[in-house]
């Protein structure tokens, strides 16, 4: 089913990890949450990479350079090599180098990430907006940023800089809960200059492209646990995409999703990549998975049944996505994701 047209999760008879041969993972809310594995991850990629699919790891957090990332996953029993990492800063950093000059000066408002990225493109990291800077680069600096950092770009951008973005993420998930991503920091710079920063990454094509580059995916899947970034991602990619529950997104979000962030699979966690996922099927006037049945009555979400709540997530999926065509479901999902637990 192409992607403009899905109108329900998909099925596959098959092990997602034996139908497709790279894991695109994301990191925040899929594998981790601040310093700590997410429960069933480790576990689950190991079997997944034990039975021979490639694990990447795609983020947007653009603090940590790929190493730092790669030693981070080991330690959490996730062996990774920093080649299996691509993340946003790289992404911005390529982006940049297009260009700019090779040896060109960029302000930076970011983490170690984001320098590391930029010197392997030949470009140099400044402090300082009276540095001289050729464009300033911003990334997601970690709880301890400065507010000096956003009025160094501001100058910079106020003398007609061009101003980069690793990307735009609201939020970022934590082991304390939800915080202020990136993009919180990007829009008290935008309102301080009025300005628009070129964004790279996910869900944008500059981050896809980054990681085709790296990983030569040749039947990729996105996992993820953001609907605006992980899934709509793998939208303009035109590639598959497995939405996981641990971050991010819940239940009456997923439910509510506009064609582009319609995931390709839905699962409680990463063990959802060992198993095939149970077709999702027209079922009188609504849609069937497992014991349940979801239909429109009324202008409700209407839940039958009983069974494996993921099942009945998949069946209002496909009453609600098929109800709102190419716009967002607007019933109320609140009565029947309740059933549900979720």
């Amino acid at each position: 089913m192409s992607q403009a047209s899905r109108t329900r999760p998909s099925g596959s008879s098959t092990a997602l990890n034996e139908a497709y041969d790279t894991a695109l993972l994301d990191l925040d809310g899929v594998v981790y949450a601040g310093g700590h594995a997410i429960v069933h991850a480790v576990e689950s990629l190991g079997e997944a990479r034990d039975g021979g699919m490639h694990l990447a790891y795609v983020t947007n957090n653009a603090l940590r350079p790929p190493t730092a990332v790669a030693e981070h996953l080991t330690e959490l029993g996730v062996p990774a090599e920093p080649a299996d990492v691509i993340t946003s800063a790289q992404a911005v950093a390529r982006l940049m180098a297009d260009q700019l000059p090779a040896g060109a000066r960029v302000l930076v408002v970011g983490g170690e990430g984001l320098r590391v990225a930029l010197r392997e493109r030949g470009l140099v990291p400044v402090e300082s907006a009276d540095d001289e800077p050729a464009a300033v680069a911003q990334g997601y600096g970690g709880p301890d940023m400065t507010w000096g950092r956003f009025a160094e770009a501001a100058y910079a951008i106020a003398r007609g800089v061009p101003w980069f973005a690793s990307n735009t993420d609201l939020t970022i998930p934590s082991a304390r809960g939800i915080a202020p991503g990136n993009g919180a920091a990007v829009e008290v710079v935008r309102i301080a200059t009025g300005a628009e920063p070129q964004v790279a990454g996910k869900p944008l094509p500059p981050m896809h492209r980054e990681t085709v580059l790296r990983t030569g995916a040749e039947r990729p899947l996105v996992v993820g646990d953001r609907l605006d970034t992980d899934i709509e991602g793998a939208f303009n990619g035109g590639v598959d995409s497995l939405l996981v529950l641990t971050g991010v997104t819940d239940a009456a979000q997923l439910v509510a999703a506009e064609p582009k962030h319609r995931p390709t699979y839905v699962d409680a966690d990463l063990r959802g990549l060992l198993t095939g996922q149970p077709e999702v099927v027209r079922a009188g006037d609504g849609f069937g998975c497992g014991g349940w049945t979801a239909s429109v009555r009324g202008g409700d979400l209407v839940l039958e049944g009983d069974g494996d709540v993921l099942d009945g997530l998949r069946a209002l999926c496909g009453a609600a996505w098929s109800y709102a065509g190419d716009g967002s479901c607007r019933l109320d999902a609140g009565k029947a994701v309740a059933r549900l637990g979720l």
